[in-house]
């Protein structure tokens, strides 16, 4: 993680992030929402406590007087009315509360447990928002199969193999996109790093084979930034995760999917339902395929077998016909 990423952070909040970036091996991505939420519930305090100019937007508030003595003047008062500010004020959902309550609760944590710098921690006692069960969008197989036949143009070799990778393998957008050519060994076994840089292997499957097979004999060679790359950019460098929202996000609109919420993340979601529901693959074993270090966050695939269960039950003409006589 680069020094200067946060250099604009008061002393006491960078430690912490690079506590969190460094030693607990967090993803970059990660310790940028860290510091967002941290820099966000600094900047309300200030302005709450009337530190600054009232006509000073919070979005433009300087954070660099934040001290430890600041820290330690913090109470659990305070944290609930930035909550109910960030609910009413910002519209934030209960799954974006829910992070900035786990960023500040980690952060008064290590305070307070790790470098023993505070005595009181003020989150101790705080409860994370309720966060409604909001199932995964995903393509159906008829959808799946008709983003594949889409495929067409200068790099439509690159492009089948990137589809094929996220509806076969379940990666994630990050994990695609830092695929190396080590990474795949000559039996066919991907080694995939995932959040927190946490590896694991998976087995590449015929469909996979065959797409990574007609993309190396396109594939750029001469004058390439990172030669050990998978996927090369249309200028001769590695892929970004946004120029591959771009090509996932062309060939949706091309099957008539475009700006319906679809996105290389649902990609991801189909490859886990089409897996548990059609393949029959068990929790456990999707757990390992996805990288999750949590059951409890593949579970969500499990809940969706069930609603659609209730749908086809609740399908039924007679559902709704009762002839019962009382």
């Amino acid at each position: 993680m680069s020094y200067l990423i946060f250099k604009e952070a008061p002393p006491i909040i960078r430690e912490f992030l690079y506590y969190i970036g460094n030693i607990k091996g967090r993803s970059d991505l990660t310790v940028d929402e860290y510091y967002r939420d941290l820099r966000t519930f600094f900047r309300f305090i200030i302005k709450d406590r009337g530190l600054i100019n009232k006509d000073i937007e919070i979005d433009k508030i300087d954070i660099s007087c934040v001290d430890l003595e600041m820290v330690k003047s913090v109470t659990f008062s305070e944290i609930l009315l930035f909550l109910n500010y960030c609910k009413d004020e910002r519209g934030n959902n209960p799954s974006t509360r829910s992070r900035k309550t786990s960023s500040l609760r980690d952060f008064f944590n290590y305070l307070t447990v790790k470098t023993h710098k505070l005595s009181y921690n003020p989150t101790e006692e705080l409860e994370a928002p309720k966060k409604g069960k909001k199932l995964p969008k995903y393509l159906t197989l008829e959808d799946s199969l008709n983003l594949l036949k889409a495929v067409d143009g200068e790099f439509k070799e690159r492009d089948y193999c990137i589809l094929v990778f996220f509806l076969n393998c379940g990666l994630r957008r990050s994990e695609l996109v830092g695929i190396n050519l080590s990474d795949i060994n000559s039996e066919n076994m991907l080694t995939v790093r995932g959040k927190g840089n946490k590896e694991r292997t998976l087995f590449l499957n015929q469909a996979c084979v065959n797409a990574l097979k007609n993309y190396l004999k396109v594939r750029p060679v001469n004058g390439i930034a990172d030669k050990n790359a998978l996927f090369i950019s249309k200028k001769n460098c590695r892929i970004t995760g946004k120029g591959v929202y771009y090509i996932v996000n062309h060939y949706l609109e091309k099957i008539g999917l475009g700006n319906q919420g679809y996105s290389p993340h649902k990609l991801r979601h189909t490859a886990a339902t089409l897996m548990y529901q059609k393949g029959g693959v068990d929790i456990r074993t999707l757990q390992a395929i996805l990288g999750h270090s949590n059951l409890g966050t593949t579970q969500i695939y499990t809940h969706i077998a069930d609603e659609q269960i209730q749908k086809g039950l609740n399908s039924n003409p007679l559902s709704k016909i009762d002839v019962s006589k009382n």
